[in-house]
C-alpha cells in the first residue's frame, strides 16, 4: 500500500549553535509534519506520495529537490507565486527539545489548491494528514475536504495532531478543530503532552479510550524515552523506548509514526491487525524514532531500512 500525505512543507530554520559572538546560528532543514512522515516511511521501503505547495523561491526548489531525492513522488506538490515557503524558526535547548516560530504570513503550505488536492488524495490507499495546515483556516477546508474524499474512496486514514500554539488564536480554537477530524481517522497518534488536548484526559488510557469511543480504529500515545502507549479496540499495551544520547528531537515524532504506517502499509493495513503484530511495529517505529533523536536534524537524521530490523 502507498502512503500518501497531505499538508504543511516548509523550511526548519533550526539552531545548530552560536557563534564566536554568542549570535545563534541557523540551518535551513527540510521540514513539516506530513512531508517528513513521507521520507521516513520512503527511506524504509514503502512507496509515498506527497501533496502540498512551496513557493516559487530557493526555499521552495529545495523542499522539492528534498522530496524527489528521497523517492517521495513529488508530482502533487504544487508551486504559488501567490507567497513565499513558509519558514519555521526552531531553537533548541541544551536537552535537544525544541521551540518553534512561524513565518507564515500566509506561507505558501495553506495555498494548496483544492481541486488538485481532491483529485490527488482520491487515489490514495493511506492518507495522512496532520493539525499544522488545519490551523490555517485558508487551507483547512481543503485538507478535510480532501481526507472526505479519500476516507470516501476507502482509504485508511493516519492522523497525527501536531499542536503548535502560536499557530492558533487560542486553544479554545485549537481544541475545536482538532477534535473535529477525529470521527474521520482510523489511526491517531498523539504525544503524552497532547492528550488533554485532543481527549479531555491526561491520562494516555483514557485519553486512548475516548479517541476510539469517537470512532478511531487505534490510538497510539507517545511517551519520550519511555516508548508508546496503544489501543485497539479493547485490547491495549505499552511498549518500552530505547534509551539514547538525544542531539536532536526534531523529527523524532515524525519518524515514529513514519515507521509504524509503513508497517502498517507493508502488510496490508488494519486487516488481521492483531495485539502482537501492533506490539510488533510499535517497537519497530520505537528504535527509529530513537535513531533520528540520537542524531542532528530532521530528515537526514531519519533511519534507512537497513539501520532496522522488523522483529
Amino acid at each position: 500500500m502507498r502512503i500518501t500525505t497531505i499538508g504543511e512543507i516548509l523550511i526548519d530554520m533550526t539552531q545548530t549553535g552560536t557563534d564566536a559572538n554568542g549570535n545563534a546560528i541557523f540551518a535551513a532543514i527540510p521540514g513539516g509534519a506530513p512531508a517528513n512522515l513521507a521520507v521516513a516511511a520512503r527511506k524504509l521501503g514503502i512507496e509515498t506520495a506527497f501533496i502540498g505547495c512551496v513557493g516559487n523561491d530557493p526555499f521552495g526548489a529545495i523542499l522539492k529537490n528534498t522530496l524527489l531525492h528521497y523517492g517521495v513522488n513529488a508530482s502533487a506538490l504544487q508551486t504559488t507565486d501567490n507567497a513565499d515557503t513558509t519558514l519555521a524558526v526552531v531553537t533548541v535547548d541544551p536537552h535537544g527539545e525544541r521551540s518553534f516560530a512561524f513565518c507564515r504570513k500566509p506561507g505558501a503550505d495553506t495555498q494548496i489548491d483544492r481541486a488538485k488536492a481532491l483529485e490527488a488524495a482520491s487515489h490514495a490507499e493511506i492518507l495522512h494528514f496532520g493539525s499544522v495546515s488545519l490551523a490555517a483556516v485558508a487551507c483547512r477546508d481543503t485538507i478535510v475536504s480532501a481526507v472526505k474524499q479519500a476516507k470516501e474512496n476507502g482509504a485508511l486514514i493516519t492522523y497525527d495532531p501536531n499542536y503548535r500554539a502560536s499557530l492558533w488564536s487560542g486553544e479554545a480554537e485549537a481544541i475545536e478543530v482538532m477534535r473535529s477530524v477525529l470521527p474521520l481517522c482510523d489511526i491517531v497518534k498523539i504525544s503524552e503532552e497532547e492528550t488533554l488536548l485532543l481527549s479531555g484526559y491526561e491520562a494516555p488510557e483514557k485519553a486512548a479510550e475516548a479517541l476510539i469511543e469517537q470512532g478511531v480504529k487505534l490510538v497510539i500515545v507517545t511517551l519520550g524515552a519511555n516508548g508508546a502507549y496503544w489501543r485497539y479496540g479493547k485490547d491495549s499495551g505499552t511498549v518500552p523506548g530505547f534509551k539514547v544520547k538525544v542531539a536532536d528531537t526534531n523529527g523524532a515524532g515524525d519518524t515514529f509514526f513514519g515507521a509504524f504506517v509503513s508497517r502498517i502499509a507493508k502488510h496490508g493495513g488494519l486487516k488481521g491487525l492483531t495485539p502482537e503484530r501492533i506490539e510488533r511495529y510499535v517497537r519497530y517505529a520505537n528504535r527509529a524514532a530513537s535513531i533520528t533523536a540520537s542524531r542532528p536534524g530532521a530528515i537526514p537524521a531519519m533511519p534507512t531500512e537497513d539501520e532496522l530490523t522488523e522483529e
